[in-house]
């Protein structure tokens, strides 16, 4: 009986914890209107190349974690361009991930979805922009 016990309130507890991280606390990104939810996305560099479809067999790294106006997707950058998205397997699914933050003009690659975590902003020069990604 207490196993049972402890496995509910485990599952629960999990089903809690990916039904909360579905967003970032303190992501400026996203915004709440009267008419809905407004998100932007980080503006695409000159120097950015085609894009890498998210259902291709081109990308080896880690999945960013993007909020957009239709909610929580991962994609092959952090742009969230046409196509490098898919709909989000988190809670689901562990893969290394990073999440897509906007902090005041700043946006930042987060370890976690918690802006207390290790966070690189995403526009410095390489090496301080080489982001900590975590299997989630």
């Amino acid at each position: 009986m207490r196993t049972i016990a402890s496995l509910v309130l485990a599952t629960s507890a999990l089903f809690c914890l990916a039904a909360n991280a579905q967003y970032v606390k303190g992501n400026e990104a996203v915004q709440s209107t009267a008419s809905g939810k407004k998100a932007s996305t980080p503006p695409v560099p000159a120097s950015v190349g085609k894009v890498c479809a998210a259902n291709g067999t081109c990308y080896a790294g880690s999945w960013h974690m993007v909020e957009t106006e239709a909610g929580l997707v991962e994609c092959t950058e952090a742009f969230a361009r046409a196509g490098s998205c898919r709909t989000s397997t988190y809670g689901t699914q562990k893969l290394r991930r990073l999440w897509v933050i906007k902090k005041g003009q700043t946006w930042l690659q987060c370890q976690y979805p918690d802006l207390g975590s290790k966070c690189v902003e995403l526009f410095a020069r390489p090496p301080a922009n080489l982001p900590y990604d975590a299997l989630q």
